[in-house]
């Protein structure tokens, strides 16, 4: 077994990855009958946190087809677009690819100036091609659709100042 499956399998990794696949299945659930609903998500070991204007029983219900959905082998659902693991993943590339074209430039303005367009050039390249890589990371390092005993143990709403509903999605397993 390599190292970075046997990081991938350590019980607090694979709890936030598990967490993380049913977080993604239960927004895409909830945007196929919210599509104009404000959401985002972010799982730890413990569960989920949702922020967005839901019902907590819309959202109960979209967890519990999340889950079963997932069980069934929708490992689709675990992958999202707007994950931040698509959004690092290109802003590491893109600023790698700008620092990498500054290189021999020296410290002049003009000289660093004059470089602006292969700058943006290879940037845009960049976040181009790496679209999906993101994807790709997400399926896998960050998430694991197959989420095996873990279980929905409560979920408990608050709001934020500035009235915005948020909920924490409790697991177990």
């Amino acid at each position: 077994m390599s190292s970075t499956s046997e990081l991938l399998s350590w019980k607090p990794i694979n709890r936030i990855r598990r967490n993380h696949a049913l977080e993604h299945a239960t927004l895409q659930i909830l945007a196929r009958s919210n599509p104009f609903a404000r959401m985002a998500g972010y799982s730890d070991m413990n569960g989920f946190w949702l922020v967005g204007d839901i019902s907590t029983d819309g959202l109960a219900a979209a967890v519990e087809e999340a889950q079963a959905r997932l069980r069934a082998g929708e490992a689709g659902l675990a992958i999202h677009p707007n994950c931040g693991t698509n959004y690092v993943t290109t802003g590491f590339l893109a600023g790698i690819a700008a620092w990498l074209s500054m290189l021999g430039t020296g410290s002049g303005f003009r000289r660093k100036l004059d470089r602006l367009p292969v700058i943006i050039s290879v940037v845009t390249l960049v976040v181009l091609f790496s679209a999906p890589l993101g994807p790709y990371l997400q399926a896998t390092l960050t998430t694991q659709p197959k989420i095996g005993n873990l279980q929905v143990v409560r979920i408990e709403r608050s709001l934020r100042q500035n009235k915005m509903p948020v909920h924490r999605i409790i697991t177990h397993g």
